[in-house]
């Protein structure tokens, strides 16, 4: 005879994970199972993917639940902050300066400078160690991503003194440094498909910069040939399509007018060679289209509607920009803020965060 847990593993297993989140809620057997690692197996291969956008804002993350239908025909786009997800410690919520997404885990650093990793959907917490080494916290760059054989790791880079590089493993929660990176960074990572990339300029040039998390080394890759004037100096940042599949280059160039090319990549090859698609091209010439288009700033890529968005980093404000469109939508359920916002790509799971051993 088949168990009702069975069976409600099995329904579960198709249902999106935010609606499993409420869920949780329901009954102390239900949080229990939709926490087990078994359901987050069958859930990641047979539930349907949600691609949502989250907002960190006023040192709280939210879900953003945006409305571009008709932009196009003149119809007004709406934004709607939800409530924050809940992030405490010892009963207190925890202030966040900076989240980096991976397959539904978020990385947070909060404005004491901790680390912690979260699952919204789960509610599984897992507070992480800082290297004890006397380091200036606040110019370290964390991300998030997994290995070949599914684990999870964290990547610390140095980004004043040493340019040393350590990653945390899960497992036996500890960290290691595996070698020196001299390269800048522009503006925050991205994660596509367990790995992270940046942008990257060394004294002439600009390339990608992906950080593989099996072979724990960091591998130069190929940008567009042509992304736009080069005698310029551009501004450049990273992004993800829907779902977190392929890689978005936003290239920005001010010249007598503002010109930004968005690019998709199509194919990535072991060599470090990548194929770009030209997505969109949006040429403007007035000054605030150029106050939103700062190197670092976020930007999500919208392939539907052919626009891409971005976050004012004062103003609670969505900016919706395409060929032909520019439109600014407030945060509805947000109140204004002297602190940074940024949008993030966020694609829900049940994926367990490793114990230490």
């Amino acid at each position: 005879m088949i168990s009702s847990s069975h069976i409600l593993r099995w329904i579960f297993s198709r249902i999106p994970a935010v609606s499993l989140a409420r869920l949780r809620s329901t009954s102390k057997g239900w949080n229990a199972l939709i926490g087990d690692g078994r359901l987050a197996k069958k859930h990641s291969a047979n539930a349907p993917k949600q691609s949502l956008v989250i907002v960190v804002i006023n040192l709280r993350v939210c879900l953003l639940c945006l409305d571009l239908r008709g932009i196009h025909d003149n119809v007004a786009p709406s934004a709607k902050v939800s409530a924050p997800f809940s992030l405490k410690d010892a009963s207190e919520e925890v202030d966040i300066r900076n989240v980096f997404h991976c397959d539904g885990l978020l990385l947070c650093t909060t404005t004491d400078k901790r680390l912690v990793v979260s699952n919204p959907c789960s509610g599984e917490t897992r507070w992480i160690p800082i290297p004890s080494k006397n380091y200036k916290k606040e110019i370290h760059m964390y991300a998030l991503g997994k290995s070949s054989c599914n684990k999870y790791k964290i990547l610390r880079v140095d980004r004043l003194d040493s340019y040393e590089y350590e990653i945390y493993d899960f497992a036996s929660d500890s960290w290691k440094c595996v070698g020196v990176i001299t390269e800048r960074f522009c503006g925050g990572g991205i994660s596509m498909k367990g790995n992270t990339y940046w942008c990257a300029r060394p004294l002439e040039g600009l390339f990608l910069l992906c950080f593989d998390y099996s072979t724990e080394k960091f591998t130069r890759m190929s940008l567009p040939e042509d992304p736009g004037d080069t005698h310029a100096y551009p501004i450049v940042d990273l992004s993800v399509s829907r779902e977190g599949q392929q890689l978005c280059l936003l290239y920005t160039i001010i010249d007598n007018t503002i010109q930004t090319n968005v690019w998709i990549a199509t194919k990535s090859e072991s060599t470090g060679a990548m194929s770009w698609s030209k997505f969109l091209t949006v040429e403007r010439s007035d000054f605030i289209y150029h106050l939103q288009l700062t190197e670092g700033s976020s930007f999500l890529l919208d392939e539907e509607n052919k626009v891409f968005l971005s976050c004012n980093v004062s103003k609670n404000i969505i900016h919706i920009m395409g060929e032909d469109k520019y439109v600014e939508v407030n945060h509805h359920g947000a109140k204004p803020t002297s602190r940074g916002s940024f949008l993030v790509s966020y694609v829900p799971s049940l994926v367990q965060i490793q114990k230490a051993i």
